[in-house]
């Protein structure tokens, strides 16, 4: 059976292993052994079948992406061997380069904290990405929930994981504008690569 349709022909152009999309024969392995398998909107396999299909709106703007925590037992168990967390994670990657990934969806709303905490020194700043993670709801909601994780927040400062000492700087690179310099480069070959403009 031929599964061939302008957004199955855009998945295999512009996403991380997308190619890989039509192998998939629908067994449901991949399902079945996810932590989290009953917990998504549209499973893996769903998803590789609704991109057949072009439903490229509800695939793009979908949250399941998203619920990827990249166990890899998909990817061990599927009978094709498809990397599946590779295409997933590659989805998300595209609907967000696109604009059309869900806005509140929380590990999106994560990994974009992280990564503007990781790019302003060329380190993570714990005690920042901390903060800006729990106050992201406003200063009320913030309180609640530093209290709310108040035991782990002492555990890491007992194991020297977050110094409050950060709050007024802490650690970054020596060549910060040479770090700076790598992601714009990699930022351009991936863009060059894909077909995208910068964004």
């Amino acid at each position: 059976m031929s599964y061939r349709n302008d957004f199955l022909k855009e998945v295999e152009e512009n996403v991380e292993e997308g190619e890989w999309v039509k192998m998939c024969m629908q067994c449901g392995v991949c399902a079945g052994s996810c932590p989290f398998g009953p917990h998504w909107e549209h499973s893996p396999q769903k998803i590789f079948m609704m991109i057949r299909a072009g439903e490229r709106i509800q695939v793009l703007s979908s949250d399941s992406m998203w619920m990827c925590t990249s166990c890899y037992n998909c990817i061990v168990r599927c009978p094709r061997k498809l990397p599946i967390t590779h295409i997933m994670h590659g989805l998300a990657n595209y609907a967000h380069r696109l604009g059309l990934a869900p806005k509140g969806q929380p590990t999106r709303v994560f990994a974009k904290t992280f990564w503007d905490n990781l790019v302003k020194t060329g380190r993570v700043n714990e005690l920042k990405l901390t903060l800006s993670h729990y106050f992201r709801d406003g200063f009320i909601q913030g309180i609640r929930n530093a209290l709310a994780m108040k035991d782990i927040g002492l555990g890491m400062m007992k194991a020297r994981r977050i110094n409050p000492m950060e709050l007024f700087g802490g650690h970054g690179l020596q060549d910060l504008e040479g770090f700076h310099a790598i992601v714009a480069k990699a930022r351009e070959i991936e863009d060059r690569k894909k077909g995208l403009k910068n964004g």
